[in-house]
């Protein structure tokens, strides 16, 4: 989903930069992966990207942002239906676009593991049309 704007989406949005850690100051888009685990929010991880070239791991704290995520995702599912395994939100800064991609049963995808550790971050860059 593209640029749905919504007050659950935006929401969301800002709490993963509010407890957003390990980004420098200047970064300007953003990728972020939220898991979960038997329909819990399990953790967070991804990158941040700067004009310079700079690109950092980052992660936001689980417990500042699990409101907003159950916010978000009461707006797309209903009591009781499967919650995905993860979610990724791209975020360009500047231009405020964003994307936010479901993944309903691979628990793999947009897993960072020592044999694309340096392709990843790439794969998961922000890239708006």
């Amino acid at each position: 989903m593209t640029n749905t704007t919504n007050d659950a989406t935006t929401t969301l949005i800002k709490a993963l930069i509010e407890h957003l850690r390990g980004a420098n100051d200047t970064w300007e888009s953003l990728a972020m992966v939220i898991e979960f685990d038997g329909g819990e929010l399990s953790g967070t991880y991804g990158y941040t990207y700067s004009p310079e070239g700079t690109v950092a791991a980052v992660a936001s704290r689980p417990s500042g942002i699990r409101t907003a995520v159950t916010a978000y995702l009461s707006d797309y599912y209903k009591p009781g239906e499967s919650l995905p395994v993860k979610i990724l939100v791209q975020f360009e800064r500047t231009s405020g676009e964003y994307e936010v991609t479901f993944e309903d049963t691979d628990t793999a995808r947009w897993s960072v593991t020592p044999k694309n550790i340096t392709t990843i971050r790439e794969e998961l860059r922000p890239q708006f049309s």
